[in-house]
């Protein structure tokens, strides 16, 4: 199998790499999170750039690439920590593309290519536990309208999006709807997480609707899998970027008259580091094939992937602090950043845990099938 980048998604790489190192430094971040951890200047910027239509057709404005530019993208963005929620664009172009009728699509899928406007998904509620299946919102149906009342925790900036695809129960069963910011009965509290970025606690009460599809439970399940490769290629970023800082600290860093990087016991921890790293490369990269796979092997390879992804996560993290010493939880410090990002995003869309369940359960459904 070939997996060398053809030079359109190479030239992708490179464009957005240098809009990161020349539009997004420490001290443009920096300044983003003192003033709330979003900047729609930045997002204008993302969507000027072709990002925000990745996902979407060039009929409906868009770039109309696939998972592997995705991959691409978001492993760029990793390396700038960047906190505006361009994952959450992809998600909503993804889906709506995906499985919005005509007049939704062409209704948004245009708004969205161009940055006019942000939609996210809003879909975590605090009896959930990561579960897809566990949905308490509501939606009502009178005549051709909908109505949506219940309450989703910690959407990706919340209080600065222009809708939010929601998955509610409609007559016994889960369904997406679109819901609008500036909609009646919607209300979004907003706060900050620990990378600097921003959340909010929505609350829906009675607010009218957009159905999107009534496949609710198959469309969110694909949101989800989105998102979950688009964080897979975002960690590798951070991943790789947290490596270079941290080699970069011991070459130059001296310890009883000679450099970090000259202590033998030191190496070998960098050895395993860049082995953890290799290890995330590879599942990201397998994440983003089976993007597009039937469900089944789809939800099983994602599952595989983050559960990956939060091993190395977690290992590369600690040991960079670790090697770092004391600088390495300052805030002046970018790797404590690094480290933080990276904290946050194990936890984003299913811990490590839950993922080894749901590894092993989809194993013991698959021997049952062969037994």
């Amino acid at each position: 199998m070939d997996f060398d980048f053809s030079d359109d998604q190479q030239q992708l790489r490179d464009a957005v790499r240098k809009w990161v190192d020349k539009g997004y430094d420490f001290d443009r971040r920096r300044a983003i999170v003192k003033a709330g951890g979003f900047d729609r200047s930045v997002y204008a910027q993302l969507a000027e750039l072709g990002l925000a239509g990745l996902y979407i057709s060039e009929d409906d404005g868009g770039m109309g690439m696939g998972p592997i530019e995705g991959m691409v993208v978001m492993e760029e963005l990793g390396r700038g920590i960047v906190m505006e929620p361009l994952a959450q664009t992809l998600i909503a172009g993804g889906v709506i593309s995906g499985y919005a009728p005509d007049a939704v699509k062409a209704a948004w899928l245009p708004k969205i290519a161009g940055g006019e406007s942000l939609v996210v998904l809003a879909y975590q509620e605090q009896k959930a536990r990561y579960r897809l299946d566990t949905c308490e919102a509501t939606a009502t149906q009178s005549g051709d309208s909908w109505s949506v009342t219940g309450h989703k925790s910690i959407v990706p900036a919340g209080d600065q999006a222009d809708a939010f695809l929601v998955p509610a129960n409609a007559n016994g069963k889960m369904a997406l709807f679109l819901v609008e910011k500036s909609a009646s009965g919607v209300a979004a509290r907003g706060y900050g997480t620990q990378d600097g970025s921003r959340a909010a606690e929505v609350a829906f009460k009675s607010s009218p609707a957009t159905l999107v599809t009534s496949e609710g439970q198959t469309a969110l399940g694909h949101a989800v899998d989105i998102g979950i490769a688009a964080l897979c290629a975002e960690a590798v970023g951070v991943l790789d970027k947290t490596m270079d800082v941290t080699v970069e600290y011991m070459n130059t860093r001296k310890q009883f008259g000679a450099t970090l990087s000259s202590f033998q016991a030191l190496k070998h921890r960098v050895a395993d580091m860049k082995m953890q790293l290799e290890l995330a490369r590879s599942m990201s990269y397998y994440a983003s094939l089976k993007l597009n796979a039937p469900t089944d092997e789809r939800r099983r390879a994602l599952a595989r992937a983050k559960y990956q992804l939060g091993v190395s996560m977690r290992f590369i993290g600690q040991q960079s602090v670790q090697l770092h010493g004391g600088i390495g939880v300052t805030e002046e410090y970018i790797v404590s950043h690094y480290f933080k990002k990276l904290t946050q995003l194990e936890m984003t869309f299913g811990d490590t845990l839950h993922h080894l369940g749901e590894v092993s359960e989809r194993m013991q459904d698959t021997a049952g099938v062969f037994a």
